[in-house]
């Protein structure tokens, strides 16, 4: 199950995607080193053999002649049609291309469905949890934490770290819109709350559990300041060769301290997305 990558700088948005919210520890994808949140699947291709030609046409007979090649296959990025092909090509190598929202840029991963690696009854062959979603709707759902008050839930329970971590999603999958960070936050007041959280310091998404409450000694129930919008992107890579590096946001900008909103509310996506789960 290895990760072959091969990308090109400033590859426009695909139109649709589909976008990876959770990877199975130990999984063929997981193996693979795709990423949840930034990863989005936009095509797959499988493996064949043929036999190789001489020059009058005919087929050489030893086996030794044939050779390998790549076969895009026309996926629509139907989740269906997606199960049918892993099933086809279960304990057999295939390639996946992968967009990349920070880096806008596409690799191709190569791996093998599977269902061995996990012990519970028929796990998904690649180990996903995804969604259909337009890419470009998806950059835009960040959270930038701003300040971090001493003693808060932000720094007590999570860790958070203020100006270098940004909220990308929770455990149970992406938000869609800006309210929904705070509606989530809300409804987990006195109760852990998991988040994954990408750090432009070190380049690298973490899980953080989150215990909002009143009693903390402070203002509000995180007891930080949350930004949103342009002025809040994940910031441009310093080095555009990294794979995958860092990526700009955009739409427009609020902020609100301790869940305090100010400025206007982007509704990027319906809040009711399906999310599919990969089981084939």
């Amino acid at each position: 199950m290895g990760q072959g990558a091969s990308s090109t700088s400033g590859t426009p948005f695909p139109s649709v995607a589909l976008h990876v919210l959770r990877v199975a520890e130990l999984s063929p994808a997981h193996q693979a080193g795709i990423q949840p949140f930034f990863d989005y699947l936009i095509g797959v291709e499988i493996l064949k053999r043929r036999p190789l030609t001489g020059e009058s046409g005919a087929v050489r007979s030893q086996g030794i002649d044939e050779e390998i090649y790549e076969e895009a296959i026309g996926l629509s990025l139907d989740p269906e049609e997606l199960a049918r092909v892993l099933e086809e090509n279960e304990e057999k190598e295939i390639g996946l291309r992968v967009y990349n929202a920070k880096s806008q840029r596409v690799r191709y991963v190569t791996l093998t469905p599977s269902r061995s690696w996990a012990n519970k009854l028929q796990p998904s062959l690649l180990g996903l949890s995804l969604r259909l979603c337009d890419p470009a709707e998806g950059l835009g759902q960040v959270w930038h934490i701003l300040d971090v008050l001493e003693g808060s839930p932000a720094e007590r329970s999570a860790g958070l770290i203020p100006y270098g971590d940004y909220v990308v999603g929770w455990t149970e999958g992406a938000l869609h819109a800006e309210s929904d960070f705070y509606d989530l936050v809300e409804h987990h007041i006195d109760k852990p709350l998991r988040l994954y959280v990408y750090s432009s310091d070190l380049d690298n998404l973490r899980e953080i559990v989150l215990v909002p409450n009143r009693q903390w000694g402070g203002g509000g129930i995180l007891g930080c300041g949350v930004g949103y919008g342009l002025l809040h992107r994940i910031p441009i890579p310093t080095n555009p060769d990294m794979i995958p590096p860092k990526q700009n946001l955009m739409l427009g900008s609020s902020t609100s301290g301790g869940l305090r909103k100010s400025g206007s509310s982007h509704s990027i996506s319906q809040r009711n997305n399906g999310t599919i789960k990969e089981s084939a």
